[in-house]
């Protein structure tokens, strides 16, 4: 199987959201995006120096997700600077206290987490250099080790990150989601999508990515094992994926078509649906 292409990279991730100003506060003054776009009918669109990261759609007919259902289990924020990445976490806790959940060494990252005032994960994050990545037996090695939030920021907040909040480079670094079960998590995104798997965790999550990186992508089973398909629910909308050419989005495409699987074209992007009815847009790159 070939795999998905190195260049391969997340796009934008889209919730559906009930209060859409009081997200979009979260996301803006806490996190540090800013509103690139707003349409008529309630989307608006989160992100830096005119790139997407994040849409808001305003649902609030649809209701919350039950806490063993499939979905978004967070949207990982990747910050190539740590002075950066401490002062969103000092602004996200002043302005939302209750929302930080944790933080761990990954020995590839260090992360830090939150609930978004709506109850969807969100990921902020800094990676160490590739060369200090640890593999064994052809998987990156990862851990959840203790991280001490305090101790970074005084090791790593400034007065120059503090003040300049909302600027320096970030991307959604990856997207983790709440699966029903592993197997099938990797027969889509693996065998069908062309993703390489590069760590799995005691059977209950999965790792998978192109080009080498640690993960574009995560499946667990920690909270919605046996999970069916998705109801119409406040929470992922969508996840976005990028590919740097229209070859390897005909190639994706292609192998996804033989493997079964209904597209839907959608303007200049391609959607399909996972095992649990997630829905996947692949898409050029901007």
């Amino acid at each position: 199987m070939t795999s998905i292409s190195a260049q391969t990279r997340m796009g934008a991730v889209t919730l559906d959201v009930a209060d859409l100003d009081l997200v979009t506060r979260f996301y803006t003054d806490g996190v540090g995006l800013s509103v690139v776009a707003e349409q008529p009918g309630g989307l608006r669109s989160l992100g830096r120096d005119g790139t997407v990261l994040m849409n808001l759609r305003h649902s609030p007919a649809l209701k919350h997700a039950g806490t063993s259902e499939a979905g978004l289990f967070h949207t990982a924020i990747l910050f190539d600077d740590r002075a950066f990445l401490a002062a969103s976490v000092v602004n996200v806790a002043q302005l939302f206290p209750g929302a930080f959940t944790g933080s761990s060494d990954h020995l590839v990252s260090e992360a830090f987490y939150f609930n978004d005032p709506e109850g969807n994960g969100v990921e902020l994050y800094w990676d160490r250099p590739r060369d200090a990545w640890r593999i064994s037996d052809g998987e990156i090695q990862m851990d959840t080790l203790y991280l001490d939030p305090n101790q970074f920021i005084q090791n790593h907040a400034t007065e120059s990150s503090m003040a300049g909040h909302g600027t320096g480079n970030v991307e959604v670094g990856h997207v983790h989601l709440s699966v029903g079960n592993i197997p099938a998590a990797q027969e889509f995104y693996v065998h069908h999508l062309g993703f390489d798997q590069t760590f799995e965790w005691n059977k209950a999550a999965v790792f998978v990515s192109a080009g080498g990186y640690h993960h574009h992508l995560a499946m667990n089973i920690w909270r919605s094992n046996g999970a069916g398909v998705r109801q119409p629910t406040l929470g992922l909308g969508l996840l976005e994926i990028d590919l740097p050419t229209a070859d390897d989005l005909g190639t994706t495409l292609e192998r996804l078509r033989d493997n079964g699987h209904a597209l839907r074209e959608t303007g200049s992007a391609v959607e399909v649906d996972d095992p649990w009815g997630n829905v996947v847009r692949i898409a050029l790159a901007p």
